[in-house]
């Protein structure tokens, strides 16, 4: 989502592709599954088209998908997604085909995140499943947008993100003009990485994979793009769970307004949680403790913190380096310390768990393009971009709701204002209607995407069910929670949805 919404914290992973070589394909899939699902006959080569898997390291195989640059053009230019597998020893009905997971972002890398399995699913779903990831077009290794250089990405990020005055209205805008320029500059993918697009190529790797059916796992934005994909592919949906849900439905206003209320309610989790803890740097209560935090983003828009280093702590970077630990409970530790050296005029630690959140090496290079792909995809994906007096008018509204988070997250919308690609999607509804049952998973104090998300998202989907996290964190499966990974591990090893009405705490 635009501004703080990335992925959660993911593990480093697959980078290489060598050399291939054919891996046999179970009977009856790719080719066989090509001829009963490329409904458009354009499309029959990419459906048809044989995976060349290589090992890549730690039992892990690598391959590349082709696909379509533009959907309604087949036969024009393509381009390949990075996919790398974790194969099942389980044979016969012991095999339940593949579990296709997608991390978030968007901009997180699908692949990096199939890397950690181990701590991404269970070991009974690894025992069952074949673990496949893939990075979506123009994202990680997936022939990535380039929209940037690593020393213009350090300036977008340092850019005042809440201006003051028209001048510091026009320096951000121009940033996000550069941002938009570089996007489309990188060339014909830039004009299609949107989400329909991606689900799209979701459909055409499980008929590569020799599904029937698409298994799925999506959190954070990988929850957006597998109900697109559920609303475009009903009868092809097998076991689908979207934790962290963003219901397609909201507009980019809404969304950012619901994202802007959601850091606040985790902001005073966390501080809660400090104070009743030892060495905590905000004093008094709750809201005396997030009026702290509050301030010293203030003081930072006009003092820069020292951090050792030719780039100081601004208040851009600020609030990355105090969003990022939000996304879990295990990072408050590391927020308290880095706000205990701030307080004392330290902006070291503050700006290290901002690099740690926009993936920046300590060479100062990006490891990823996730922090600025995220802007391509979400422009194209709603036609509803603002211009600059709506963006300042919502300025106010955010910030009663969210006085921390709002003016950040509000502003935050100048992105899409001027992009210079015309969007092809639009806000709406999904019912995937002839769906299976689709397991929706919402945490009640979710960060980056709001509990009530889940709950209206569960609501619209024809066989949604609303799983229940009563806690902390984004998304809630493998996270910590036995009562919900149980839940989730049942159903997608047997078919049995939880119950109406489960929550777990």
């Amino acid at each position: 989502m635009v501004g703080l919404a990335t992925a959660a914290l993911l593990l480093s992973g697959c980078s290489a592709f060598g050399g291939s070589s054919p891996d046999p394909e179970p009977v009856g899939t790719a080719r066989a599954v090509a001829s009963e699902n490329a409904t458009d006959p354009a499309l029959a080569s990419f459906y048809a088209q044989r995976l060349q898997w290589a090992d890549c390291s730690g039992g892990f195989q690598c391959t590349r998908l082709t696909v379509p640059v533009d959907y309604a053009d087949p036969s024009g230019p393509t381009t390949s997604l990075a996919v790398v597998r974790l194969r099942t020893s389980a044979t016969g009905k012991d095999r339940l085909g593949s579990l296709v997971l997608n991390p978030g972002g968007p901009g997180a890398s699908g692949v990096e995140y199939a890397r950690a399995a181990q701590n991404v699913v269970s070991r009974d779903v690894r025992d069952h499943f074949d673990v496949v990831g893939f990075d979506p077009r123009g994202v990680g290794e997936s022939d990535p947008l380039r929209c940037l250089t690593d020393a213009q990405v350090d300036t977008f990020l340092a850019t005042d993100p809440t201006p003051d005055d028209a001048a510091e209205v026009r320096a951000l805008q121009q940033q996000t003009d550069e941002l938009g320029r570089g996007c489309a500059a990188a060339g014909p993918l830039a004009a299609h990485v949107d989400t329909l697009s991606a689900a799209k190529d979701m459909d055409v790797l499980r008929a590569a994979l020799g599904d029937d059916k698409l298994s799925y796992l999506g959190k954070s934005y990988g929850t957006y793009l597998g109900a697109w994909y559920a609303e475009q592919f009903p009868q092809r949906v097998g076991r689908f769970v979207l934790d962290g849900a963003i219901d397609p439905a909201l507009t980019s206003e809404q969304v950012n307004a619901g994202q802007a209320a959601g850091f606040e309610v985790a902001l005073r989790s966390y501080v809660q949680g400090c104070q009743d803890g030892d060495d905590c740097p905000l004093t008094g209560t709750v809201d005396d403790g997030v009026a702290q935090v509050r301030a010293l983003l203030d003081r930072l828009d006009a003092n820069p913190l020292p951090t050792g280093t030719d780039r100081p702590l601004v208040q851009g970077l600020a609030y990355l380096g105090v969003a990022y630990p939000l996304y879990s409970a295990s990072l408050w530790p590391e927020l308290s310390k880095a706000l205990t050296a701030a307080l004392r005029g330290d902006g070291a630690p503050l700006l290290a768990l901002a690099d740690a959140y926009a993936h920046r090496g300590a060479d100062g290079r990006y490891t990823d393009n996730s922090s600025t792909v995220i802007y391509a995809v979400n422009c194209l994906d709603r036609d509803d971009a603002q211009t600059e007096p709506e963006v300042a008018d919502t300025v106010r509204e955010f910030t009663a709701q969210s006085p921390t988070f709002g003016p950040y997250l509000a502003w935050g919308a100048l992105a899409c204002t001027d992009w210079p690609v015309a969007p092809v999607g639009q806000a709406r509804a999904v019912h995937a209607e002839g769906a299976g049952p689709i397991v929706v998973v919402g945490t009640t104090r979710d960060p980056a995407t709001p509990y009530a998300w889940a709950k209206s998202l569960a609501g619209e989907l024809s066989s949604g069910r609303l799983l229940t996290y009563e806690g902390d964190g984004h998304t809630a499966y493998a996270t910590g929670s036995s009562c919900i990974d149980d839940a989730v591990d049942t159903y997608l090893l047997s078919g049995t949805e939880p119950a109406e009405g489960t929550t777990c705490r």
